[in-house]
């Protein structure tokens, strides 16, 4: 991993933290759990992770850091990486686009308006769009390529939990289903059932809050696998879209490009400094984690990291 371009030179007690975290899962308890999935109900809504890695010689990590979670949407910029990087900027942005949603993640009526074209790659439509076009003749080849090219390039150590995806398939999903035939009735997508199975699996990979900042450096930093200009892009679209329809609020709060999860994963770049890995499973209204955007303004406001400071 390349050197960021940048020094992290900020003061900071870790108590500080510690007592953040109390109040953020305190908070927590104001929000939910999804069901929907029934694995993602298993989680207990005290659990709490977060990393930052602020520099090689200064990083920080509290809570249940052992404790692994599914990705699930947080996947989606690496998704938009691996294919930028395989297919190039005019390719990839003929199947998806770069606007915010003005609705919620898996809205059906956007795609509509949009008349088939997916808004961002950090929606569900976008995301499934791109599922359609990862190299691969099945889910699990593709699955395991992604996994691999990002392991490899960060040195985490993503898996895919069988269990979720057991769990994530047992239910299906008619309203990505219902996303996915719009998409193919609009040409963006080949074959419907082929996208379906890669997005879930892909939705799938799993790791802890260390694993999740690593894939954070590769945005962050200069790396000589990843085109400077494909990191930039998918940070400007975390930035305006990774947080849905509460993208903008977050962007003058928090000020770095951000994405989440349904299981509670929640990343935070810091272009040319480093990254910060939450994971609180408790969701707001929007389907981002309580507390893990409670500690992201925290953090982000104490060490003064906006990049618009």
């Amino acid at each position: 991993m390349a050197q960021g371009s940048h020094a992290f030179s900020g003061s900071f007690d870790p108590s500080q933290l510690d007592a953040w975290v109390a109040a953020a899962k305190a908070l927590a308890h104001q929000g939910r759990i999804p069901d929907y999935i029934p694995n993602l109900g298993k989680a207990h809504p005290d659990w709490l992770a977060v990393q930052l890695h602020l520099a090689d010689d200064w990083v920080y990590q509290t809570g249940e850091v052992a404790q692994p979670f599914v990705l699930m949407s947080v996947i989606k910029p690496f998704v938009l990486l691996y294919l930028l990087e395989y297919f190039g900027t005019e390719v990839v942005f003929s199947w998806v686009g770069m606007q915010p949603s003005e609705y919620s993640f898996h809205s059906i009526q956007q795609l509509k308006v949009d008349r088939g074209f997916p808004r961002n790659p950090m929606i569900n439509s976008g995301a499934i769009a791109l599922a359609g076009h990862i190299p691969g003749h099945d889910g699990t080849v593709r699955c395991a390529a992604l996994c691999q090219w990002l392991n490899q390039l960060s040195g985490a150590r993503l898996f895919l939990d069988e269990a979720m995806l057991a769990s994530v398939r047992s239910v299906g999903n008619e309203t990505n289903r219902t996303l996915a035939k719009i998409l193919a009735q609009a040409g963006y997508l080949d074959s419907i059932d082929l996208a379906l199975d890669t997005y879930n699996q892909i939705c799938c990979l799993a790791g802890t809050v260390d694993d999740l900042v690593r894939l954070g450096l590769l945005l962050a930093r200069s790396h000589h696998q990843i085109a400077n200009a494909h990191r930039r892009i998918v940070n400007a679209l975390m930035l305006t879209c990774g947080l849905y329809e509460a993208s903008g609020a977050f962007a003058v709060r928090i000020g770095l490009p951000t994405k989440s999860g349904v299981s509670g994963a929640l990343l935070s770049v810091i272009p040319g400094v480093g990254a910060i890995a939450c994971y609180s499973p408790a969701l707001d209204s929007s389907g981002n984690s309580l507390a893990g955007l409670f500690l992201l303004e925290k953090l982000t406001q104490e060490l003064a990291l906006s990049i618009f400071a």
